[in-house]
Order: C-alpha cells, then structure tokens, then sequence
C-alpha cells in the first residue's frame, strides 16, 4: 500500500475508505497551475496503489467555485508554469505536431485511476473545469453551481474542453455552452434536468453530507466489482455498441471474485435486504 504524500495546492483526506479531495486554491477560484496539475498526477497516480481507499470526492475550496480552469495570470503570462518549467507551457511544442495540453495531467482516468470519482460541485465550474468534471463518474452540485466555458469569449477554440463533455451533455446544450462562451451560464437546475448533474443539494454542507453517503455505500461494496463495473461502463462511453459488448466478458472475468461471490450468495439467500432511498 502507497503512502500518500503532502501537497501544496491539494487538500487530502481519508476515512473509511472515502478519500476526500479538495482543490485548494480559493484565492484564484482554484484554478489550476502547474503545481496543481503536477500534485493530481501524483495523487491519482498513488490512489491506484493505496488500497485503504475505495472511493474519491473532488471538490473545491471555499464557496465561491469548484474550479476556473487553468490559471491564465501564471500559465499563459509568460508562456511556462509557476516555476518557469517549460514542460508547462501551453501550446504547440517546436511544431505544430507537439502540443502541451495543460489538462494532460489534471483527470483520474487520464492518470489510470478506476476508483470511483465524485465530483461535488458549487460555485463556478468553467473552462478547464470539464478536464475533471469529464473524468468523475457522476455529479453531485448545490443548487447555486453555475456551467460555462469563456474561450470563444476571449479568442479561444474551444476543443479538449467540450471534447471531455461529449457524451455527458446532449450535442445542442454542449455546443451552446461552448458556443455562447462568457454571455451564459448553465444553472445547477438545469444542468439537472439534461443529466450533466445526479443530483441537487441545497448548500455546501448538504452537499457534502449527500456526497459521504453516494461514497460510503460504493466503497461498502466489493472493489473488484465496483472496478469491472466501472470499466465496463467506461468502454460502453467510448466504444461502439459491439466493441464494448465484446469486452464484457473479460470485465466480468476480472471483477468477479470468488469470495465476494460467496458472501453476497449468503447475504441474499438470508433474506436481507438493503435498506434503500428513493432519488
């Protein structure tokens, strides 16, 4: 099992197999710099070894925003990161051919990570905000959390952005969002109502208290299946119908253990039932 080390821009809490983090950066609406997108990298990567931890909550310090994107007064001032790595810049690389995405480092998935993610959201979520919003596996947002992406505002194609969208928004809504860029945002009941959003809390604490429960009752259950179900749901969001069918076998296979098998055999032939909520 990894030890998780300490960051500077990350919060990072555990507890009974929930892992709670916060980007943590208030003061610039936790907008993500090169050191953020270098301690995600770390962390995502170190989640994957550290079995203490079942299930991920991504949310944002303070309660002003989930996250703004990246940070334009440090990234794109001077053409490199916080720390005058070149390896931060943004844009193409010599050539066209070479591009630095500054989003490359920010999601779970991108960094290999199958453990459930959360993401819970209030306040302003833009920009580069949908490079972690494409990766979580649901949404959880108070009802004040607002949606928009600015780059055509400011001169900006928009492309990674709506890209990690596809799939969670319908075509028309994603593209108005895009399109419409600074002039509208997209309210949380909104962005409830065309599935982008499971679910609407009415404040921060609420939030979090609806976020635990969603988190406590996916790491209560066997990782193995919680994983190969995740995978499976993954590859049905990117492949084809067929392509994904094909590897349902081999999902199945994985995440099937012997032992959770027998014990959840046990528990239904008992006759106990779980205790449910109606959403």
């Amino acid at each position: 099992m990894s030890t998780i080390p300490s960051f500077e821009t990350l919060r990072y809490e555990e507890s009974g197999g929930v892992a709670w983090v916060t980007l943590d950066r208030p003061e610039v609406h936790n907008a993500f710099n090169a050191t953020m997108q270098r301690e995600l990298r770390t962390l995502w990567r170190a989640l994957r070894r550290h079995d203490a931890v079942r299930v991920v909550v991504l949310t944002g310090a303070g309660d002003k925003a989930f996250c703004t994107g990246i940070d334009r007064n440090e990234a794109l001032g001077s053409g490199t990161g916080d720390d005058g790595d070149p390896a931060a810049a943004v844009g193409p690389v010599g050539t066209p051919f070479m591009f630095d995405d500054p989003g490359s480092d920010l999601g779970p998935k991108t960094c290999d990570l199958w453990k459930p993610v959360i993401g819970a959201v209030n306040g302003l979520a833009c920009g580069g905000a949908f490079y972690l919003l494409g990766e979580v596996d649901f949404v959880i947002a108070t009802e004040s959390a607002t949606f928009f992406d600015p780059h055509v505002t400011y001169g900006m194609a928009a492309a990674f952005e709506p890209l990690q969208m596809t799939g969670r928004l319908p075509f028309g809504e994603l593209a108005r969002l895009t399109l419409l860029g600074a002039s509208e945002r997209l309210s949380a009941a909104r962005a409830h109502q065309i599935g982008l959003v499971s679910e609407l809390a009415t404040d921060l604490a609420d939030l979090h208290r609806r976020a635990r429960w969603a988190a406590e009752v996916i790491a209560a259950s066997p990782p193995l299946a919680v994983q190969g179900s995740l995978r499976a749901l993954w590859a049905g969001r990117e492949l084809s119908r067929g392509q994904a069918l094909a590897l349902g076998y081999a999902f199945v296979g994985l995440g099937n253990d012997a032992a959770s098998l027998a014990e959840g055999q046990r528990s239904f032939a008992s006759g106990r039932r779980h205790e449910w909520r109606l959403r």
